[in-house]
């Protein structure tokens, strides 16, 4: 038994799988979940707990199995086999990330709501607004919700109730456009108010508008509800133009 060759091999396999998780971690973060959504919607500790137990566990099942005193017929069986539990339990990482990715980030009256996949109404597609069909692949689309008519009041509620919100209904979704971002504006409160609690969050809306380009004062916030934590949006107070993200809870 060489332990030499066998931590050789399980190097081998370990820069194998940390290239793979390079490009997962590209298709992750660069399309699915594009800051700050990795933390609004959890992708970033889904994704590293997805790849620290397949890029640790593929090489320490190769450096076991390991052995040249093996048929090679018997070490080429091995070896593929655990590449394919690998690769198995990569995909299912990925795609169970690919169905959780937010692909809507919806005004609700006096609030953003981040929706993920498999939260939308896919039923509802074919009663959306043209050019509001699709389920996007690179990242969340901005989208403006309608009121309920009185006739769909009822039904709103109900559903609404059971977890599918007006931002998870494609029937209700509206280009993100000039009355929009009137809506947002008259939602939105001064960030400079939010940023009197001090501390921790007053340096995070500070940043924020720092890179926004904008002074504090001439910014706006509304509280955005996500899967794993609430921040808030930064507006412009004249144009309703949405030009940042800050992490505090704005409720």
């Amino acid at each position: 038994m060489s332990w030499r060759r066998r931590g050789y091999a399980a190097l081998i396999h370990l820069g194998s799988s940390l290239l793979v998780a390079a490009l997962a971690a590209y298709l992750v973060f660069g399309l699915w979940y594009p800051p700050p959504y990795s933390e609004l919607s959890g992708g970033t500790e889904l994704f590293f707990l997805l790849v620290s137990v397949d890029a640790i566990v593929g090489p320490l099942l190769t450096f076991a199995v390991f052995d040249r005193a093996k048929p090679a017929a018997v070490l080429r069986r091995d070896l593929a086999t655990i590449v394919a539990l690998q690769l198995a339990a990569m995909g299912y990482g990925v795609h169970t990330m690919a169905v959780a990715r937010p692909v809507v980030l919806a005004f609700e009256v006096d609030r953003f709501r981040v929706v993920a996949a498999q939260a939308v109404l896919e039923q509802e597609l074919p009663q959306a607004l043209a050019g509001l069909r699709d389920i996007s692949w690179t990242g969340p689309r901005l989208r403006n919700t309608r009121t309920p008519s009185d006739a769909e009041k009822a039904d709103a509620v109900m559903l609404a109730m059971a977890g599918a919100d007006l931002g998870m209904r494609p029937s209700f979704w509206l280009p993100w456009d000039d009355a929009a971002r009137a809506a947002a504006r008259r939602a939105a409160k001064p960030a400079a108010e939010l940023a009197q609690r001090g501390g921790s969050e007053a340096a995070a809306l500070a940043r924020a508008a720092a890179e926004a380009g904008r002074p504090l004062d001439q910014l706006g916030y509304v509280p955005i509800l996500g899967r794993r934590s609430d921040w808030v949006t930064l507006l412009d107070r004249t144009s309703g133009d949405l030009l940042g993200y800050a992490p505090v809870n704005g409720f």
